[in-house]
């Protein structure tokens, strides 16, 4: 008897906030399938995020990555939008389960197999740039002639030149595996302000005075459950807020999506690389004085 879409829905949202470490062994097996599909249908695709950085720095891949991350541009090296759903059903017909969703900037293909998922990003170009999660503006130029290299038996593509790539993703620690931590390196080489193709600051000013469909509000707390006024609150790619004397900051969502923050209160800066939030929510942030990082999907509803 197969698995129901609601059963396989509900383990994909079970392996995204728990991240657990991937079975390298299926992962790899994964990549090569997931290979032999965009092969068939033409598809070029790269590595991207935490593959590359393990194809490129480790020549494997990452132990405790929890995902396979590949991309794939729109209007470059022969891809167009007509192209995803036929390799989606490839991906379908080889067992796997996909998910799919478009927030504008790209359009996100959740595969998974194995227990594994595959997150394959169909990038659109915005103002010479693919944004990359959490909101890092990665130029174009680093993708007009992929570089080819060795990787698990086989050959594959990765931006070129890829340590270029790893440092505007990565920052230039990239080089230094980290399990723990990288989350603010990615955080500190952003670039201020908003991604390109996001809202500009005035739509978000407008938004939170006037739109409160538009926002979201965060409650930060300290240790002994005190609301804490002026903490500074960096939602990546999109705004920077303060608390006010109840300790809520209220910013402007484009939507429901995975985001990244980061909560500076009482000199104490934590980085949340990776919180479920939508427009409309009232969220509260508590510090854990005994984990300062590495903290996913931690934020409570009001």
């Amino acid at each position: 008897m197969g698995t129901s879409d609601e059963e396989n829905s509900a383990l994909m949202e079970q392996l995204m906030k728990s991240i657990p470490p991937m079975d390298l062994r299926n992962g790899e097996k994964l990549l090569r399938e997931a290979k032999q599909i965009f092969d068939e249908h033409g598809v070029v695709f790269f590595l991207r995020q935490g593959t590359c950085l393990g194809a490129v720095r480790e020549h494997a891949l990452i132990p405790w990555d929890d995902d396979l991350d590949l991309g794939s541009i729109i209007g470059m090296h022969g891809f167009t939008e007509d192209l995803i759903e036929p390799t989606i059903e490839s991906f379908r017909a080889n067992g796997c389960y996909v998910e799919v969703s478009d927030d504008g900037l790209y359009t996100s293909v959740k595969i998974m197999k194995y227990r594994i998922r595959i997150d394959w990003g169909c990038y659109r170009v915005i103002n010479g740039t693919i944004p990359h999660y959490p909101g890092v503006p990665i130029p174009i130029s680093l993708f007009t002639e992929l570089t080819e290299i060795d990787f698990i038996g086989d050959t594959y593509l990765v931006p070129s030149p890829p340590e270029t790539y790893l440092c505007c993703k990565y920052g230039p620690n990239w080089v230094t595996p980290k399990r723990v931590g990288y989350e603010k390196d990615v955080l500190d080489a952003m670039p201020t302000g908003t991604v390109p193709g996001r809202a500009g600051w005035l739509k978000q000013f407008l938004a939170v005075r006037f739109s409160p469909r538009q926002t979201a509000t965060l409650l930060v707390l300290d240790g002994n459950d005190a609301p804490v006024a002026g903490a500074d609150v960096l939602l990546a790619g999109l705004s920077r807020s303060k608390t006010n004397r109840q300790g809520i900051a209220k910013f402007y969502l484009p939507g429901p999506d995975i985001y990244a923050l980061a909560v500076t209160a009482n000199g104490r800066e934590e980085v949340l690389y990776e919180e479920e939030m939508d427009q409309g929510e009232r969220y509260v942030y508590r510090p854990n004085p005994a984990k300062a990082a590495g903290r996913y999907f931690v934020l409570t509803q009001k």
